[in-house]
């Protein structure tokens, strides 16, 4: 091989694609500085800084339109940034080839974009695309069996994608990115569309991978969640980080309220000590619809 083409080989993906290695844990598996994107015109991040480590849950907090997803989408590479820096595995986004970066990290989105109706399975096969051609393919049936028996929805591995309900095909999706065994994870309101159960059960997955060795990122609205599974929580508004650092650091009263404008309280669970963030509501003083009783 040529000088030219071993240079080039990393660009486009010529030859045996670099396969990750374990890395300890707490090395910084994503690196973002100074990160800006425009969309439309209108500057959605501006100058982000953001670090990422191996064998942690990185929770991004934040209103609607905070740019969560964005910054998501930057790291994913679906996102074109005007400014800033993103290093994957410790090295920009232009040393890895389209094949490395799919070992490296997995998407999952906040809709799966679907429409022919592929099985389950087959779905969740769609993971294993990346390693086609390596010795670590032997084993995908296991890999793509375990994930969707992680994900429960192993019972469904033969009914077309399309037939699920909305929170089943969201659970399909992420056992295609599990499947995929990135060492990124990349998860975009997992828990939107989910039942409390199987909320608990996405967060308890992504806390498994993290204690594997992965490092995982997850866009939460639901900040008791954040709170009870990441280790690192970091509150991006108008397109800045308000403050990053612990649960107990950043779920804060005074900085919650601050942010999404509403009073806001945070106390401790009576039993495990996890946060509990509370919105201030009014009491309920008048009954709209009367009891029976009263209706007598």
């Amino acid at each position: 091989m040529s000088r030219i083409s071993r240079r080039l080989r990393p660009v486009f993906g010529w030859g045996r694609p670099r396969v990750p290695v374990p890395r300890p844990a707490g090395s910084v598996a994503i690196e973002v500085r100074d990160l800006r994107v425009e969309l439309g015109g209108r500057r959605v991040l501006d100058g982000i800084d953001l670090t990422v480590r191996t064998g942690e849950v990185h929770a991004l907090v934040g209103p609607n339109g905070a740019g969560k997803s964005t910054l998501l989408a930057a790291i994913c590479g679906d996102v074109a940034p005007s400014g800033g820096e993103i290093e994957l595995d410790g090295a920009p986004w232009s040393q890895w080839s389209s094949t490395e970066l799919a070992l490296r990290r997995s998407m999952l989105t906040q809709r799966a974009m679907i429409s022919f109706p592929f099985s389950v399975n087959e779905v969740a096969q769609m993971g294993r695309a990346p390693w086609s051609g390596l010795p670590e393919s032997a084993g995908d049936d296991e890999i793509v069996a375990d994930a969707l028996r992680r994900t429960d929805v192993a019972q469904f591995a033969e009914r077309p994608f399309t037939a699920l309900s909305g929170g089943e095909q969201a659970r399909v999706a992420l056992a295609r990115v599990l499947a995929q065994r990135a060492t990124v994870m990349l998860l975009d309101e997992p828990t939107a569309a989910l039942d409390l159960h199987h909320q608990e059960l996405v967060m308890q997955v992504a806390r498994e991978r993290a204690e594997a060795g992965d490092a995982v990122v997850v866009v939460l609205h639901d900040l008791a969640l954040a709170g009870a599974y990441a280790d690192t929580v970091t509150l991006i508004a108008k397109g800045r980080v308000r403050a990053a650092g612990t649960p107990d650091a950043v779920l804060t009263s005074d900085c919650l309220s601050e942010t999404y404008g509403h009073d806001i309280e945070v106390i401790a669970h009576p039993r495990n000590g996890l946060p509990l963030v509370v919105p201030h509501r009014p009491a309920r003083t008048t009954r709209l619809i009367p009891t029976p009783e009263e209706s007598r």
